[in-house]
């Protein structure tokens, strides 16, 4: 049984995100993916005017004239949602929690989908796949998808992003525009998971959705502190008092998110970054003017 507190939060989300796909996104979501997915038609005989891109040397060679391949428009989309449940999504130090703006953000994409009669699916993961939700259609559907990211408890506490990404590549037999919500914070290096992103990106568009919050940058002006590991409970006790250390604290801190972003930039993958105390809407208008800029 869900908590009152927690049933009205998952219907705010769910009204709010509805009202702003309806109004302030109406047609953005459609511009920049319709076209995007596209399915294998023919080989026909090449005719002057086709792009020789499209040309497929192998039948060409075969035939001993040019041949090109057609491929048509799909007139679904297939959306799915990989959410990090991990623990370091419980951290918050503005008015929402990542977990909050993550929950958001995968309310909005969702009404998107379902809005342009396209089908939406949901991995939640921390350091193992916890829930999978096969892609449907339908406003109940997107009901479903919502309440499971404020409600599912995980099991585990760390976060495997290369697990996720695999298992996409597994359970999803047709292309899919994927966003991955994560803070990114992982035991792995960046360019470990990354990669597997990339192996996946030929069948499968993978855009991530960077979560930050500013507590994740500074240590509070205090005395002694200690600092939990949200995932491992690993426990570091800092002077917080002394400028010295802050100062250390933050660069560490800014040289990871740095690292992670240019390792996501290098590999050619889009990225939405996005903290507690930002606007979600604001973030992907932002994003989907940028995408349609890039189309033209």
């Amino acid at each position: 049984m869900l908590s009152p507190e927690i049933i009205k939060k998952i219907k705010k989300v769910h009204i709010r995100s509805a009202r702003m796909v309806n109004t302030m996104m109406a047609g953005q979501y459609r511009s920049v993916f319709r076209g995007s997915g596209i399915e294998f038609e023919e080989v026909r005989e090449y005719s002057p005017g086709d792009d020789i891109k499209s040309i497929d040397w192998k039948v060409s060679a075969r035939m001993g004239r040019p041949y090109v391949k057609l491929y048509r428009e799909e007139r679904e989309l297939v959306v799915m949602l990989l959410v990090d449940m991990s623990g370091s999504e419980g951290f918050g130090t503005t008015e929402n929690l990542k977990k909050d703006i993550a929950a958001e953000m995968a309310s909005i994409l969702a009404f998107n989908a379902i809005r342009n009669n396209d089908k939406v699916g949901a991995i939640l993961f921390t350091d193992r796949v916890e829930k999978y939700i096969p892609p449907k259609k339908g406003s109940a559907h997107v009901w479903r998808v919502i309440k499971e990211m404020f409600a599912f408890a995980p099991e585990h506490k760390g976060t495997d992003i290369r697990e996720a990404v695999a298992f996409l590549g597994r359970v999803s037999r047709k292309r899919t525009i994927s966003f991955l919500i994560s803070d990114f914070i992982s035991p792995e290096p960046a360019e470990t998971y990354i990669r597997r992103m990339k192996s996946i990106s030929g069948k499968h568009e993978l855009i991530a959705v960077m979560l930050s919050d500013p507590g994740d940058f500074h240590l509070p002006e205090a005395g002694i502190l200690t600092v939990r590991d949200f995932e491992t409970g690993r426990q570091l006790v800092l002077d917080a008092s002394d400028p010295a250390t802050r100062r250390s604290y933050h660069e560490l801190k800014i040289q990871d998110y740095s690292r992670t972003l240019q390792s996501l930039k290098n590999a050619d993958m889009d990225c939405i970054e996005i903290h507690t105390a930002a606007s979600v809407v604001d973030a992907l208008n932002r994003y989907f003017r940028i995408r349609e800029k890039r189309k033209r």
